[in-house]
Parts: C-alpha cells; structure tokens; sequence
C-alpha cells in the first residue's frame, strides 16, 4: 500500500499515525479516571448511610 510512496513520507505518515494513537489512548486514559475518580462529587458518608440502611 505504502510501496508507492517515497520513505521519507512513509515515516512522517507513521510518526503522524503513532502520534494520533498517542494523543487518543491519553484522552481515554483522562476520561476513564475523570470516571472512575471523581471523588469531589462523592459523598462517602451519605453513601455509607445509604448502604447500611439498606441491610
């Protein structure tokens, strides 16, 4: 695919593509954790309070 290109625009396409993959994996990452951590908006007491009334 890639064989009618000359090597020096074969290596900016693949530091152009790693550099796509770079930034998308870092945005997932921040998203993941903005999820999974979002200790701000917690209340852990109330939460607590919660579960154990449940039982």
């Amino acid at each position: 695919m890639f064989d009618s290109l000359s090597e020096e625009t074969q290596l900016i396409i693949m530091i152009i593509g790693i550099a796509v993959l770079f930034l998308a994996v870092s945005w997932n990452t921040k998203r993941n954790k903005d999820k999974l951590y979002g200790r701000k908006k917690r209340n852990f007491k109330k939460n607590y309070s919660k579960k154990k009334d449940r039982k």
